[in-house]
């Protein structure tokens, strides 16, 4: 039994030693990030590496990215087209994840191969004939331009119907009995069961569309639609070379809301993917 009790001990030390070399893994860059920001110039090219500054200079580093670039309208710019992306992906997902998940209809097998191999289906792939559209219907340099193509999400549409499909039959069939439509079920029954699963596929689609550079790059020219990413870009000098303590500062202020939304909704992502895999 001590045999055991040690061997078992001796596992859990092996887990967390591996767990914590991971994470300490992870947040290296964040941790090189942040002693970037807090350098001044000189410190950041000299030949001798020092994690701690010899002076600090972060809030001289970021009064001069506030000055170089509107960070404030770039982090409005990501606030709306995420917030808009993922309302309409909750508005087109939430009902075809129920119907896939709790309705027998013909061609449901199909349907849901379809959302499969979406899956398969990178965004780059696609981007041409989009952007041809777009431009077609005149929607080239808006608003529009970055939320329109995200408004039907494949993998939103997949996440929820795993969800649903651990939610009892007799919940739906109560509530059909009280006289619910299909789809008041959706919005008055399966939403609120299914916040976890929400919050989960939130984040992925927040931290996705708000560190996406390509699509923008492609359709954005105007500055007042910059989105984060993109403002970020702006910091690069070719010609005069970049000033990585400014550019570190400024990727601090654009990463910020998303490390603090994810710390208030980590207890509701955890359970969303836990529960998403149980049937």
């Amino acid at each position: 039994m001590n045999r055991l009790r040690l061997a078992d001990a001796v596992g859990q030390l092996a887990r967390h030693a591996l767990l914590l070399a991971l994470a300490a893994l992870t947040l290296l860059p964040f941790a090189w990030m942040l002693s970037t920001a807090s350098k001044p110039e000189t410190e950041v090219f000299s030949d001798v590496l020092h994690w701690l500054p010899q002076r600090w200079a972060l809030v001289d580093n970021l009064d001069a990215a506030f000055a170089r670039a509107p960070l404030l309208r770039l982090l409005a710019n990501g606030v709306i087209v995420t917030g808009c992306i993922f309302v309409l992906q909750m508005l087109v997902a939430l009902p075809a994840a129920y119907a896939l998940a709790k309705l027998d209809f013909r061609g449901r097998g199909l349907l849901m191969g379809a959302v499969l191999l979406g899956l398969l289906v990178p965004q780059h792939a696609v981007a041409v004939p989009v952007f041809l559209l777009l431009h077609q219907l005149g929607l080239l340099d808006s608003y529009a331009a970055l939320v329109a193509p995200w408004t039907l999400s494949v993998f939103g549409i997949f996440l929820l119907r795993q969800f649903f499909k651990t939610v009892p039959n007799d919940l739906i069939d109560a509530a059909r009995i009280d006289g619910l439509s299909e789809l008041a079920i959706v919005w008055r029954v399966m939403l609120p069961t299914a916040w976890p699963a929400v919050t989960a596929f939130g984040i992925f689609s927040v931290v996705a569309h708000w560190n996406d550079y390509f699509w923008p790059l492609i359709v954005i020219n105007s500055p007042q639609y910059l989105t984060p990413a993109l403002g970020v870009a702006q910091f690069r000098n070719q010609e005069a070379g970049t000033n990585y303590g400014v550019l570190m500062a400024a990727a601090m202020v654009v990463i910020a809301p998303l490390v603090i939304a994810f710390l208030l909704a980590q207890r509701r992502f955890i359970e969303g993917i836990t529960l998403t895999g149980m049937k």
